[in-house]
C-alpha cells in the first residue's frame, strides 16, 4: 500500500460505481452534480453515481469505480495520501456527513465521516 495514514479496514461502507442509467431511488448531491442510490438498499453495498453532463467532477473519480470507508477524523485520514475531492458535506443536513476522496495507488478511496459514528442510515 502506498504510504499515507492507515485506517480501520473492518469500517468497510460500500462500494462505488459510475453509471449511465437511471437508477430507482436515487438522491441528488448538488455539490458535485450527480445523482447516488443508497448502498443500504443494496445487498452488496453498492452505491451507482449517475453524473450530470455539468459535473465539476473529473478524472478517475468522475470514471472509475471506488470503496468507500468509515472514519473517526477525515483530516487524519487525508493526510499522506493524493486527495481527488476535498472533504464537503454530500446531505443536505451539513453535519449529517463529511466525505472526502483520495488516490491510493490506481484505486479510488472515499472517506467517510458521520456525525453519529454508528450512523445506518443514507441522507
Amino acid at each position: 500500500m502506498a504510504s499515507g495514514a492507515q485506517f480501520d479496514r473492518a469500517r468497510f461502507d460500500h462500494i462505488g460505481v459510475v453509471t449511465e442509467e437511471r437508477q430507482e431511488g436515487e438522491s441528488w448531491v448538488e455539490a458535485t452534480r450527480v445523482w447516488v442510490t443508497s448502498p443500504r438498499a443494496h445487498p452488496y453495498n453498492v452505491e451507482f453515481l449517475r453524473f450530470e453532463p455539468d459535473t465539476p467532477v473529473t478524472g478517475p473519480l468522475r470514471t472509475e469505480p471506488h470503496v468507500a470507508y468509515r472514519v473517526d477524523d477525515i483530516e487524519t485520514a487525508l493526510r499522506g495520501h493524493k486527495v481527488l475531492l476535498e472533504p464537503f458535506p454530500p446531505a443536505p443536513d451539513p453535519d449529517f456527513l463529511t466525505v472526502a476522496f483520495v488516490q491510493v495507488g490506481s484505486a479510488v478511496v472515499e472517506f467517510m465521516q458521520y456525525r453519529d459514528p454508528e450512523e445506518e442510515g443514507w441522507f
